[in-house]
């Protein structure tokens, strides 16, 4: 297997996610979207399947705009609901409920973390490859990666006067979980993030969104009680720091458009349907 089998896989079925994004009117079959990305047809089904969770046919009907329209008309009046619905297991295991957030302090968010001590390791998830880093609090960086070395870079830019070291603690193992199928050994998720007191709230807001459901980004300044803020709310969203565990990918256009997402909109594509075709093998 060479070495960039991952990335060389990621970037085929992001190709095809776009292709069949651009093209899903036209209902295009399996062999065209095979001869797009030059696979056969066979190992394209098997590798979207692998990548995705589901079959390419299967995700023609999760991405259309109607499906994203549906889901906001359907989840509309139970959000909030849901959210209060834990049950901890079957549709109600919300993995978002495990999970506490905890601001910096002023000094820690001034300074450029001056004084934290920060351990990173580099993982594979259904998505492709991430950094995830941590203090003694918890998580305080998790993103997806094009390459270790701009990873890296992207992490010692958020906070330039920490000390690192390549070191996968617990904090980190602990939120890895979260890309299995068994949440038998879940734990609690500690996240120890970087922002100001608005986004704060608007993180915190994103925790409340159920697994395999989408809002908008008006619902989530009602939430907030910023019925007025939906744009500094798209602000707030989109230097999340934290990849999926925070679910900012849930948050749509009112529309029904995706939207835009920090790690490149396709891979927001396939995280929703990948939600969504779990959510209904449970």
């Amino acid at each position: 297997m060479r070495k960039n089998d991952k990335t060389y896989h990621y970037n085929k079925i992001a190709g095809a996610i776009k292709y069949i994004d651009d093209n899903f009117k036209a209902q295009p079959s399996l062999d065209d979207i095979a001869e797009h990305i030059h696979l056969s047809p066979f190992h394209f089904q098997r590798l979207f399947k692998e990548w995705v969770g589901i079959s390419p046919k299967k995700y023609l009907q999760y991405l259309s705009s109607n499906y994203a329209k549906s889901i906001l008309k359907l989840k509309e009046k139970s959000l909030f609901d849901t959210a209060q619905e834990t049950g901890l297991s079957g549709t109600g295991r919300l993995h978002d409920l495990f999970i506490n957030l905890e601001g910096m302090t002023p000094g820690e968010y001034k300074n450029g973390g001056e004084k934290l001590s920060i351990n990173y390791s580099f993982n594979s998830s259904p998505f492709g490859e991430m950094i995830i880093a941590s203090t003694e609090k918890g998580i305080c960086y998790m993103a997806f990666v094009e390459t270790e070395e701009s990873g890296l870079l992207e992490l010692i830019n958020q906070f330039p006067k920490a000390q690192y070291q390549l070191k996968a603690d617990q904090n980190q193992k602990n939120a890895l979980v979260i890309f299995q199928n068994d949440w038998s050994q879940f734990n609690e998720i500690r996240l120890h993030l970087k922002g100001t007191d608005f986004q704060l709230k608007v993180w915190e807001a994103l925790l409340t969104i159920p697994h395999a459901n989408l809002v908008s980004y008006g619902k989530i300044a009602n939430l907030i009680n910023k019925p007025l803020a939906s744009r500094s709310v798209g602000t707030a969203i989109g230097s999340n720091p934290i990849a999926y565990l925070i679910p900012c990918h849930r948050v749509i256009q009112q529309s029904g458009q995706i939207g835009g997402y920090r790690w490149n909109p396709i891979r927001k594509k396939a995280i929703i349907a990948w939600e969504a075709s779990k959510n209904e093998a449970i």
